[in-house]
């Protein structure tokens, strides 16, 4: 599946090259949902081609013949019978037999394995073919409900604010309730420069808030580096793309040449892609032999991958992660912590640890399965549970606030859950609204005059258009430069120079 696809449906991808015997075969499952899908036009094709004229060379193969050899599906045949005959109204076979899929698939009870008919399948290649445009964000389902995995770095997503676990209720004020990831990014993606209104519920606040987000282009670089004082590399990794190795290579050697003394690699935020990329980065870290994960499948011994005698970064190291750190990100963490003992600094990761392969069905639709398990160089199975960092830097309680759309304006007299947050993000930033009780009085006022006139902006006290985009541009600025978790793996990184 296109990596670009990956960013906003959670899959972590096998490698691009795997084993014939592995991953090509095709597997009993595979096969009974190519049975199921083509049974009909199976029988109606077979009649007409096989039975008419002289030269007639098989019988002709019923739906019930089926049946008999693979006696689990004689109940699914009685009651698709049934339907046709007695249903007051016609009956379209195919949405029946796409409907019977979608419901075995979700009876999986795995919102990483799903179905696409051939038009849904269409539609969404169509969309990631010509540009991969949208709002840059990786969606999991999870019990009826879309959620946020991670924004993608200097996407829209991330800059009107979106974090990790966010609940999206609606999209446009359709609401998303009981759709599948794929369904959902059909409605969430769209062209550049169009506007989409996602309905977000964030953590226990009870109120749910719209954002507008203008979908663009999305950023598909993926390593950015910089050096930071004392000579300590920070260099950020926002997905595992096909580029993203040799991307990191490119930075390394860039940090070499300015005298890099110690790495902090950043997967904050990165939600994962390609396994080849997790693999290829895990073995720039680990020892020649050491393993850097295993997979298992179903019915097989588990799989160890061990590292190589390839080139090494030869440096101290952290690896920084958080809640939005997920799949491949994950791999690279319980390589690192497991085999490589380096430390992990930040709070506990996602916690996704399977594998999914797509396979496009005769008809053109797609079916994703999770086809395996992957665990830690130890044995670990990390799905639902993350891995812990060896040293616990949780996000300021800032860093959590919903996002404030600048349309709507808030003045004196106002009392709303938005008022508290907003008084939260100007004591955050320096400026004192007085207690922040969600009611706008008249300190609160007097803040935000004192913030507009810091942006040469008219002070007329109303929190609303420049002053709202200003002051969470303020916040996301203290974020950078206060980022704790930053600061405390580079603390570590030195101590181990100095050491």
């Amino acid at each position: 599946m296109d990596e670009k696809d990956a960013h906003e449906n959670g899959e972590l991808e096998p490698e691009k090259k795997p084993e014939p015997s592995r991953y090509i075969r095709i597997k009993p499952f595979s096969l009974i949902m190519l049975i199921f899908a083509l049974v009909l036009a199976t029988a109606a094709v077979t009649f007409f081609t096989l039975t008419v004229g002289d030269e007639k060379v098989v019988e002709v193969v019923k739906p019930q013949q089926v049946g008999i050899e693979r006696k689990e599906f004689n109940k699914l045949f009685d009651a698709y019978d049934q339907l046709k005959q007695s249903y007051f109204d016609e009956v379209d076979d195919q949405v029946v037999i796409d409907g019977a899929i979608n419901g075995m698939v979700d009876a999986l009870g795995d919102p990483y394995s799903d179905y696409l008919n051939e038009k849904e399948a269409k539609q969404l290649n169509e969309s990631i073919s010509s540009s991969f445009e949208g709002i840059g964000a990786e969606i999991q389902e999870s019990n009826g409900y879309i959620s946020v995995v991670s924004p993608i770095k200097n996407s829209p997503a991330e800059k009107v604010g979106l974090l990790p676990n966010d609940t999206i209720l609606a999209v446009d004020g359709k609401s998303i309730h009981g759709m599948s990831s794929s369904e959902a990014v059909l409605l969430i993606r769209g062209e550049k420069g169009s506007t989409v209104t996602l309905s977000i519920r964030r953590g226990t606040r009870e109120e749910p808030f719209d954002v507008k987000i203008v979908r663009d282009v999305i950023p598909i670089h993926t390593v950015y580096a910089e050096m930071l004082d004392d000579k300590i590399a920070h260099i950020n990794i926002t997905s595992f793309s096909e580029n993203t190795y040799t991307e990191l290579l490119d930075a390394l050697n860039e940090m070499t040449e300015k005298g890099m003394k110690g790495v902090l690699i950043d997967v904050r935020q990165n939600p994962g892609g390609i396994l080849s990329g997790a693999i290829d980065i895990s073995d720039l870290f680990v020892e020649e032999g050491k393993a850097l994960f295993q997979t298992q499948e179903k019915g097989r011994p588990a799989e160890v991958y061990p590292a190589s005698n390839g080139q090494k970064v030869n440096v101290p190291v952290a690896l920084i992660v958080d809640d939005g750190s997920a799949s491949a990100s994950e791999i690279l963490a319980g390589a690192l912590k497991e085999s490589a003992k380096i430390p992990i600094v930040g709070v506990k990761t996602f916690g996704k640890g399977t594998v999914q392969t797509p396979t496009q069905l005769q008809d053109g639709s797609n079916l994703k399965l999770t086809t395996a398990k992957w665990l830690t160089p130890n044995g670990n199975w990390i799905h639902k549970k993350g891995i812990e960092p060896d040293v616990k830097v949780p996000y300021p309680s800032y860093a959590t606030l919903p996002f404030l759309d600048s349309s709507e304006e808030m003045k004196e007299g106002m009392v709303s859950p938005t008022v508290q947050a907003a008084e939260e993000m100007l004591e955050a930033v320096g400026y004192d609204p007085g207690e922040a009780d969600g009611l706008y009085d008249k300190n609160t006022a007097q803040a935000v005059k004192t913030l507009q006139k810091d942006l040469s902006l008219e002070q007329t006290g109303v929190l609303s258009g420049d002053t709202t985009i200003g002051l969470m541009q303020k916040l996301r600025d203290k974020m950078k430069k206060d980022d704790p978790q930053l600061l405390k793996a580079k603390e570590v990184v030195l101590k181990e120079i100095n050491s």
